[in-house]
């Protein structure tokens, strides 16, 4: 597996995702996982996009291939930014397009905040706003409406509930299988084979160092500067997304002053497994329209 040396020495890993046809080079895409701290394979090729895009997915810090951290300080979303700009040197991009999932969204925003002149495009999908200090509660009650769906909903209910008090790895990873229904528009097999390999995709101690020692002064230094972010900003949520909601994706695309925010109907938290052929239509459209270099 590839691998760059980041600003502090650390080697971390990626992965390239498809082979460019003879004689034309794919434009590349780089792909940060959410989760926070979740293994990057649980995005796929992002539902086909692979076939169009040359996709770069690091490991991030602790997850994957990639080595953990020496100092926990390393995982919080403000280092892991810079981790990303480390790769960007390595892959020799002048500029490139940025697309993040999830909690990932906010290494991103603080990517674009700190290099906003790297960017071509920057696309954030199921975006939650903690970051923005806001805390919708529409996906609590997107989650509510979905009770009729079928008798998921009420082990998925009781195991959120489990969830706030769980501690022991094994059983956090039992709960989260069976709260995972919450994050998708349906619970057919693509689904329900995406949701089994989550436990195996938890890495603890990366995710409780991501918001750490990020004080307000810092939260807000980075909003401020991502209404200078010129590139284009596309910010995507799901109608029935029960994990981040719709909201919180209006208040990130806000911050932005080149953002269009739009979302797909009948698609969960993982549009590239609800909804793949929308989804990539609607990436492709967005990159194409993005300035290449």
């Amino acid at each position: 597996m590839p691998h760059y040396s980041s600003y502090d020495g650390a080697e971390l890993n990626y992965r390239v995702l498809g082979s460019d046809p003879p004689g034309r080079e794919r434009p590349p895409l780089v792909c940060l996982a959410g989760g926070p701290a979740r293994d990057a394979a649980y995005l796929g090729d992002l539902g086909g996009l692979g076939a169009y895009r040359r996709l770069i997915v690091p490991d991030a810090r602790g997850t994957g291939d990639s080595p953990a951290a020496t100092d926990p300080g390393e995982y919080s979303f403000p280092r892991l930014a810079e981790d990303v700009e480390a790769l960007r040197g390595h892959l020799g991009l002048g500029r490139f397009a940025l697309l993040a999932h999830d909690a990932a969204t906010a290494t991103a925003q603080t990517y674009a905040a700190s290099h906003p002149d790297r960017l071509t495009g920057l696309v954030l999908l199921n975006p939650g706003s903690r970051l923005q200090g806001e805390l919708p509660d529409d996906a609590r009650q997107i989650f509510n409406s979905r009770a009729a769906e079928g008798d998921w909903w009420a082990e998925a209910r009781t195991a959120v509930r489990l969830l706030e008090q769980a501690t022991d790895l094994d059983e956090i990873r039992t709960l989260l299988h069976r709260a995972a229904p919450m994050g998708y528009a349906r619970w057919d097999e693509p689904q329900r084979a995406h949701a089994a390999e989550e436990g195996d995709q938890l890495n603890p101690v990366p995710r409780a160092g991501f918001w750490q020692g990020v004080d307000e002064r810092a939260r807000l230094a980075v909003l401020d500067a991502l209404r200078r972010v010129e590139a284009p900003v596309l910010v995507v949520t799901g109608d029935l997304d029960a994990v981040t909601g719709m909201r919180a994706g209006e208040a990130v695309a806000r911050c932005f002053p080149n953002s269009r925010l739009h979302t797909l109907k009948d698609t969960g938290h993982y549009p590239w497994i609800d909804s793949p052929g929308s989804l990539v239509r609607l990436l492709q459209d967005f990159l194409r329209e993005a300035p290449s270099v």
